[in-house]
């Protein structure tokens, strides 16, 4: 097999050292380093020393990150997928992890995972903890309502949101505790106003001094995330450049994204679609294309796999409110294929085509276009379509009889 590389590097990293195999014309030289700032300068000294091309490693967790971050510059450097390059069963050390992963890529047998430039992977930091900050304040929602219910304050079966501005002067009212069920109700605002008689049944309940202090702590925790979170929005606003805020914009104005799902495909994806072959290519990455897993013509599964789970949740979120978009493209495609595929099959469909818009807005300057509620029934083969209506009523136990009119 011909040599792509003449001198490579292959590391295998852990969380207290980096085995590196420097490979020369199919000799290996090893040797074991720490992870200290210290360790992994000295790591890169050496790699330089034997005249490293490119350097490759696994991604492992975190760990390889401070490896990356330190050797970027330096040398060339891969990211490999872990579970591309497993080893030969009963062979498996940290030394021959590293000459595996050398041989493999001194043969050009390694594809490179993608890395984003260093701003982009702190704008992924950002988005990424505000994320989960997004799911904290769920949760304490959630312990909220927990504690309401047993106080058999009914409060969610009235207000949609119960951390609402109606909500929460309602909540704060129960921690007081001097109002009575009527004045709490008269705290309503704008479309809550209507809701009143059933507020006035809703706040009737048994209200303890430890439900008090259980709702009180609860509030203090949800307005300490709610601060953070506005921390992360703010900074995020700040470190993106003019060409991403532009993006994000552009986005926006698909159904279903906001801003702030348009900032998360920016910060997982970039603004240079050039690294990535197609638009294809990109659901592929993505992790939101059928899976392939088919044996002796069969078929066996279509699941699609794990790839880059903060940009699938924020698109899949996106796909559920872009289905429910009135006269739009996506919300007839969420429509037809519910109806043969189910939902959740759907919304991942839905979630593939607005992935697929978003890279062609990114990589044209052309406006979005919303291709309208018609467009399967236009584009579809009419008597195709008879066809398939003739047969759903015949399934009604309808007799049809079809006469086209004459010329």
């Amino acid at each position: 097999m011909d040599r792509v590389y003449r001198c490579c590097a292959g590391l295998d990293v852990h969380k207290e050292t980096v085995v590196a195999c420097v490979r020369v014309n199919g000799r290996d030289q090893i040797e074991k380093f720490g992870t200290s700032s210290r360790e992994l300068l000295r790591l890169g000294d050496w790699l330089v020393e034997q005249g490293t091309q490119i350097a490759a490693m696994e991604s492992t967790g975190v760990y390889w990150k401070p490896v990356w971050n330190l050797l970027e510059g330096r040398l060339q450097l891969m990211l490999i997928n872990a579970q591309h390059i497993k080893q030969v069963p009963g062979r498996k050390t940290d030394v021959k992890d590293c000459q595996w992963i050398a041989q493999l890529l001194e043969h050009g047998l390694l594809k490179a995972s993608f890395v984003p430039p260093r701003p982009q992977r702190d704008l992924r930091d950002l988005t990424r903890q505000r994320t989960q900050l997004m799911g904290e304040r769920t949760r304490v929602v959630n312990r909220l309502q927990k504690v309401l219910e047993d106080a058999n304050i009914k409060l969610a079966s009235v207000a949609s949101d119960i951390t609402g501005r109606s909500g929460q002067a309602i909540l704060n009212a129960l921690v007081e505790g001097k109002l009575s069920p009527e004045q709490m109700a008269e705290l309503a605002h704008r479309k809550m106003e209507a809701k009143k008689p059933l507020l006035r049944e809703a706040l009737l309940g048994r209200v303890t001094d430890h439900h008090r202090f259980m709702l009180r702590q609860l509030l203090i925790q949800l307005d300490h995330v709610d601060h953070l979170v506005a921390s992360f929005d703010q900074r995020i606003e700040e470190v993106m450049s003019p060409l991403e805020q532009e993006a994000v914009r552009r986005l926006d104005e698909i159904p279903g994204f906001d801003i702030r799902t348009g900032q998360v495909v920016i910060a997982e994806v970039g603004t240079n679609m050039s690294q990535f072959p197609s638009a294809q290519h990109l659901a592929s990455w993505a992790g939101l294309c059928p899976g392939n897993n088919e044996s002796a013509g069969k078929r066996k599964s279509g699941r699609i796999r794990k790839a880059n789970r903060w940009l699938k949740a924020s698109l899949a979120q996106a796909a559920w409110g872009a289905g429910r978009t009135r006269r739009s493209y996506f919300s007839a495609q969420h429509r037809r294929l519910t109806t043969r595929r189910g939902i959740k099959r759907a919304n991942i469909a839905v979630a593939h085509s607005l992935l697929i818009v978003a890279h062609n807005l990114l990589s044209q300057p052309a406006p979005y276009t919303d291709l309208g509620p018609n467009y399967f029934e236009q584009q579809r083969d009419p008597q195709r379509q008879a066809d398939q209506l003739i047969r759903r009523l015949e399934r009604l136990g309808y007799k049809v009889e079809v006469q086209r009119p004459a010329a």
